[in-house]
């Protein structure tokens, strides 16, 4: 289906609402229209009777809702978002999964097909592009995942595509890549070389990062429902996609703290940022199941917990440092149903020059905050517990560019980041600006924090920010 551009009428965020075009985009992330300004696309795959719809929120204050043309119920336009530079032109593009889509009619209680809808950026706003779908579609999910990111080093970025429910236990395409078609990747992949089980989910989360520096990045698979050993424990496999090598990571792999257990889904959520300023990109695991509380029951929700492996020259691919926290080292009580490490973020919320990881905690309302240093990465000291209101304020997060401020040239300071917390259930999406912090104080240390947008559907399940 083709995408169609509704604009609504909204109050400003900042002064000055017209959308004037700006000459040329200046390459910034998250910046669809070159403005200068950080935009940031939020998904309601529920609205209109399931059939989704993406408000983008520019930074001059405007709002564009994106839907597509002849929408059906229950396609969820808007399952997963992902924003890179995938033409070239310097200008941030948005990929919109629709995960529910069936390529013809649809079949009652089964899952989707997929497809995915691109939108380009210009001087003046996101435009509609093409569609991508599956050569051969089943009940894939096509779109449920998504990520962006240079996994060739031409400086274009590749659109990386999940399909938890593809076939044999899910599967990944990549566009894009310097001199190859559209290249999908499985567990049964000769150089991946994993059992794989239908219902492993692989490919259900995704994350891109230079892990080892080589200017090239990697990607981060996550098989939250992955039974490698133990029903549903989960794995993460880290992917060299350009020199076909991989490793598969789970919380029993040598150097990973704890020990895999049933239903823990380590890998439902992933994320990277580089914590300790190294210039490697670091990657964080979200292990949500993981049970902390006495008595827990098979499948209960989890305290939940995650795992930080920091990149080296080496990379992830032969080992690394790694960390796990939970709420019991941090400020904060570990439920079973709290959900610790359910959402994950990372961005540098103070100014320091390293950044920080927000770890969305949606059974406790709540969203915790660890700051990165120099000196060892993440710390405890100057964490932060965030507390909201809704039934799953937490559930996502995103970390933006300063609102209001313009991005700065790379020779400049670092741009200070805001927390973007969403509560879908509530239908509200809230903004935590940062704050630069002379010395060496750690952390997030938040303004006042304000509501910036809201809507129906589950708005605010996922965001696309560069």
């Amino acid at each position: 289906m083709n995408a169609l551009l509704a604009a609504c009428l909204v109050l400003p965020l900042v002064s000055g609402t017209t959308h004037a075009a700006a000459p040329s985009c200046g390459g910034s992330p998250s910046d669809f229209d070159g403005d200068g300004r950080p935009d940031l696309a939020v998904a309601a795959p529920y609205d209109n009777r399931r059939a989704g719809s993406v408000t983008v929120v520019y930074g001059n204050g405007q709002k564009v809702k994106l839907t597509q043309e002849g929408a059906e119920p229950g396609d969820s336009f808007g399952s997963a978002l992902a924003v890179g530079d995938f033409d070239g032109d310097r200008c941030a593009d948005l990929a919109v999964g629709v995960s529910e889509e069936f390529a013809g009619e649809r079949v009652p209680g089964a899952d989707g097909n997929g497809v995915v809808e691109l939108f380009h950026g210009s001087p003046a706003g996101l435009r509609p592009g093409k569609e991508l779908a599956p050569a051969k579609p089943s009940s894939d999910r096509f779109g449920a995942s998504l990520a962006a990111g240079d996994l060739d080093g031409d400086g274009r970025d590749e659109l990386v595509v999940g399909a938890p429910g593809h076939r044999t236990g899910g599967g990944v395409t990549i566009y894009w890549m310097k001199g190859r078609k559209p290249y999908q990747i499985t567990q049964k992949t000769p150089w991946i070389r994993e059992a794989a089980n239908v219902t492993d989910q692989w490919g259900a989360a995704l994350a891109t990062g230079d892990f080892d520096g080589d200017g090239r990045d990697e990607l981060a698979v996550g098989a939250p429902a992955d039974s490698v050993t133990q029903d549903g424990q989960g794995s993460v496999t880290v992917i060299d996609v350009r020199g076909k090598r991989a490793r598969l990571l789970t919380q029993s792999s040598s150097g990973i703290k704890g020990a895999a257990e049933k239903w823990d889904a380590f890998g439902a959520s992933l994320t990277t940022g580089d914590f300790d300023a190294d210039g490697h990109s670091d990657l964080v695991v979200g292990v949500p199941g993981e049970g902390l509380s006495a008595n827990q029951r098979a499948m209960d929700y989890g305290d939940g917990a995650i795992h930080v492996l920091y990149g080296n020259g080496s990379g992830l691919l032969r080992g690394a440092r790694s960390e796990m926290w939970t709420q019991r080292l941090l400020k904060g009580e570990p439920r079973y149903y709290d959900r610790f490490g359910a959402a994950l973020a990372a961005g540098d919320f103070n100014g320091d020059g390293d950044d920080e990881l927000a770890v969305g905690v949606p059974g406790e309302k709540g969203v915790q905050v660890l700051a990165g240093a120099r000196k060892g990465g993440l710390t405890k000291d100057g964490n932060l517990l965030i507390k909201g209101k809704g039934r799953d304020f937490g559930a996502s997060l995103a970390a933006l560019p300063a609102l209001g401020g313009r991005y700065r040239s790379l020779t400049m300071e670092r741009p200070l980041y805001g927390l973007v917390v969403a509560a879908p259930d509530q239908g509200k999406v809230l903004y935590v600006p940062g704050s630069r912090q002379p010395g060496t104080r750690p952390g997030l240390r938040p303004g006042k924090v304000r509501e910036l947008s809201s809507g129906p559907g589950l708005y605010g399940y996922a965001f696309g920010r560069g």
